[in-house]
């Protein structure tokens, strides 16, 4: 992982916002942006931000249903991160 790709990651989860997003849709398999909107109580267009900064990531994936945008965790994001801190630390 880049030193680019990997402040993006962290930026992503550098937000409260994100993580409670992050954790709500680690909960499910897949998650409608209408539950989340629900649970966090925020304006579609903060969410809109949020969302674009996590795909931005890696950190999930997102597929349309309808007329509402479905997320789900991406598997090797959070790995690579984690990766990528340790080579950080051990420098």
């Amino acid at each position: 992982m880049d030193l680019e790709k990997t402040a993006l990651l962290f930026k992503a989860l550098g937000d409260e916002n994100r993580l409670r997003i992050l954790e709500l849709i680690a909960a499910k398999e897949d998650l409608c942006a209408c539950r989340i909107l629900d649970e966090l109580e925020i304006t579609q267009p903060t969410l809109s931000h949020h969302m674009k900064i996590l795909k931005d990531a890696g950190l999930v994936n997102a597929r349309k249903q309808g007329r509402w945008m479905h997320y789900s965790i991406s598997d090797g994001a959070m790995q690579e991160g984690i990766e990528s801190l340790q080579r950080f630390c051990m420098s």
